[in-house]
């Protein structure tokens, strides 16, 4: 493989993964479930603003609580890691404490 082809192959595949990422964003819509990769937490999309450039969303805690704007570059939909993440450290803290279920 060629140095030319080798740069094409790199170049195809980085648009493949902008493209892929873009189409990720598109799929979030009001409502659904999104992490913000910046700020470590989940988010339930409120709105967003998809004419902006840069794509913005605007969140909020899924128990509710005070929004927040996030770039579309950091959000994504979020994972059944992401969704259980704060049960599993309450459990955790829970454990350290010696505190039971019941």
């Amino acid at each position: 493989m060629t140095d030319d082809s080798q740069r094409q192959t790199a170049a195809a595949a980085h648009a493949d993964i902008r493209q892929g990422e873009g189409v990720m964003r598109d799929e979030l819509n009001v409502g659904d479930l999104a992490y913000d990769t910046r700020k470590g937490a989940l988010g339930v999309v409120m709105d967003m603003d998809a004419a902006a450039e840069p794509v913005r969303f605007s969140l909020r805690p899924p128990g509710g609580g005070v929004e927040w704007d996030v770039h579309g570059a950091h959000v994504r939909r979020a994972t059944v890691a992401d969704q259980l993440r704060p049960a599993l450290a309450e459990v955790n803290a829970r454990s350290r404490e010696g505190t039971t279920w019941g």
